[in-house]
């Protein structure tokens, strides 16, 4: 069987860094027929920086019902496309995945670019476990939205990625607190820009920090999966256990953090549990 013509080129673009638009992609670009862009504004700055002039065509979630149909039509007559997004890989937590589809669906073939990805990204530079992982992308703009999908997420063993912009960063921070109780966290931000930074914390740290400080710029968490249940302790298990950690020299705080460890507890109440006790 002879291999097809590509028809869809899905072609990633720099998170922040202009260094890191891939070689072929930006021959992908110079090559096709036309692109669509999901920002042609955005889109059209990079392919003048590129010194690449091509006809451009916006798709976007308000319009991919409609424009998706008509791309489809171009590329079954024989014409090529690459599809991008204003920064990383497009089709991934992004309406591009519709035309992709349905460009399979008409016998059109696809093909992609590797290139810059924000969640694998986050994920390499996290620390965090990276065997097994789950891509969540945005959670969602309502607050109701997102704490019932955070519920849902309750459970879930392996690391967590997850898109968050800065004006719902603290809310966010702030729920997963609440509903997954402590757990470690990497903050990364601002990948491949200036200010680049990856902060690894607890979720009641993050908290902390940005009560006082202003999130800037775009943000990937990446969380730490639920850990196996532990035993249950009641009150009196409870004691012993806080007592010995602070006989072996802890302080009330670390105390407080070993045993939430050992018992799947949130930190700040077994602090407060212990608080005005006398040991």
């Amino acid at each position: 069987m002879s291999m097809q013509k590509v028809s869809l080129y899905v072609v990633p673009t720099p998170i922040g860094n202009m260094s890191d638009m891939p070689q072929r992609g930006a021959q992908v670009l110079a090559e096709v027929d036309f692109v669509c862009a999901e920002d042609t504004r955005k889109s059209g700055l990079l392919l003048k920086r590129l010194g690449i002039k091509k006809p451009m065509l916006s798709y976007h979630e308000h319009n991919a019902a409609v424009r998706g149909p008509q791309i489809v039509e171009r590329l079954a007559g024989g014409q090529s496309c690459a599809l991008v997004s204003d920064a990383g890989m497009p089709a991934v937590s992004d309406p591009g995945q519709l035309l992709v589809r349905q460009c399979l669906d008409a016998g059109l073939r696809v093909s992609a670019i590797p290139g810059p990805c924000a969640a694998v990204t986050a994920l390499a530079m996290s620390g965090m476990p990276s065997r097994r992982f789950c891509f969540e992308g945005f959670l969602g703009s309502s607050a109701s939205e997102r704490r019932a999908r955070l519920r849902e997420l309750a459970d879930e063993p392996r690391t967590l990625i997850i898109y968050e912009a800065p004006h719902r960063l603290r809310a966010c921070l702030e729920d997963m607190l609440q509903i997954f109780s402590d757990r470690q966290i990497s903050v990364v931000r601002e990948i491949s820009k200036i200010y680049e930074q990856v902060v690894p914390c607890t979720l009641s740290d993050a908290v902390s920090f940005y009560e006082h400080n202003e999130p800037r710029g775009e943000f990937v968490l990446v969380v730490q999966g639920c850990r196996a249940k532990a035993p249950a302790a009641d009150s009196e298990q409870l004691n012993e256990a806080y007592r010995e950690c602070l006989e072996r020299g802890m302080t009330r705080s670390e105390a407080a953090k070993a045993l939430a460890s050992r018992y799947g507890l949130n930190r700040r109440d077994v602090y407060d549990m212990f608080k005005d006790e006398a040991f």
